[in-house]
């Protein structure tokens, strides 16, 4: 990063490649609200790289006018692991679906987010597989007919809040394609993060899962289905008329004509322990507002600092070393 480059905008981001996903799919408004952010990250065209694996959404770095990777199914935090761990002055995003990120993916995801690589990773969520066609992915509902489940997926979905904050992930949020005002403000959060920055984006496949995410988005139910999450703020949704509260340990939706907002529970995003985002990811519609917004914000050290001070203390320790000594060294043997 430096305070030496050139003013950018959002259309110097842009590549000289026709976008071509549906018309009307969310995928555009998640690629014009990055290049939206890019500017403001003073980080030069050439010192960013978009990866993606497999999937409608995978086609993000065809899109960018920076250095991108279009890996293979799942595999992409695999990618970003080892580009980060020896260019670690590189901006590096991870782009993936729920198909790619949690099915295939899953084990390279989990140990991504395990590391504190300081990558970040935007996961679209449709809840299909779209590039196939419409089969269901692993965040498919129980009971939704697709063409690999005609009579109705009986498989229990993955939340991917869940699985990140199980992970131990340092940052963990969600957003929505059509909120650009609060899918910026996320984005921007989740970059200045260092470490491997987790964001869920609900995202709409209006071909084959048209809706999916709708009372989250329409105006007549949104408010009462959308907790929007702020540090040091009470859980206050539907206008302000209710908020969420601990019975116990189980949360709890009350109004706020009968409880007073002391009574709440509060949001603490930078909280060692987990329990509280990993709660907040098990809102869920229709009995809970479903929660935008940062789940957990916190600092360890990361995979590529680490990785690499160790690698320069060996050096000092044992010197440069070459190709020849390391073949001959260790456990060797001769064939005869």
């Amino acid at each position: 990063m430096s305070t030496d480059l050139p003013v950018l905008k959002p259309a110097d981001f842009a590549s000289d490649q026709d976008v071509r996903w549906c018309p009307g799919c969310g995928d555009y408004s998640i690629l014009a609200q990055m290049k939206k952010v890019l500017p403001d990250l003073n980080v030069a065209l050439e010192d960013t790289v978009f990866i993606s694996g497999i999937g409608c959404s995978s086609r993000f770095p065809y899109y960018m006018n920076t250095y991108g990777m279009h890996s293979i199914h799942g595999r992409a935090p695999a990618f970003a692991t080892g580009l980060k761990s020896t260019r670690p002055d590189l901006s590096v995003w991870v782009i993936t679906g729920d198909g790619d990120a949690l099915s295939i993916g899953g084990n390279h995801l989990m140990h991504a987010i395990r590391r504190n690589i300081d990558i970040n990773i935007i996961l679209f969520n449709n809840s299909i597989y779209g590039l196939t066609k419409g089969q269901y992915s692993p965040t498919s509902k129980v009971g939704h007919v697709t063409k690999s489940t005609p009579h109705g997926s009986i498989d229990q979905p993955l939340n991917p809040i869940s699985v990140a904050v199980a992970a131990e992930a340092t940052f963990v949020a969600r957003s929505i394609d059509v909120n650009a005002k609060h899918l910026i403000k996320t984005l921007k959060r989740a970059a200045a993060h260092k470490g491997t920055s987790f964001v869920e984006v609900y995202q709409n496949c209006n071909v084959f899962n048209d809706g999916v995410w709708d009372y989250m988005k329409d105006k007549a139910t949104k408010a009462d289905n959308v907790l929007e999450l702020e540090d040091g703020k009470p859980m206050v949704f539907g206008d302000g008329e209710k908020g969420i509260r601990l019975n116990g340990a189980t949360p709890e939706v009350v109004s706020l004509s009968n409880v007073p907002v002391d009574d709440l529970l509060f949001h603490n995003e930078t909280l060692a322990d987990p329990q509280l985002a990993f709660l907040l990811s098990r809102l869920r519609y229709p009995d809970f507002p479903e929660p935008i917004g940062v789940f957990r914000d916190v600092q360890r050290p990361t995979y590529d600092q680490e990785i690499n001070r160790q690698v320069a203390e060996v050096k000092e320790q044992k010197g440069e070393g070459t190709l020849k000594d390391l073949f001959a060294s260790g456990d060797t043997w001769t064939v005869e």
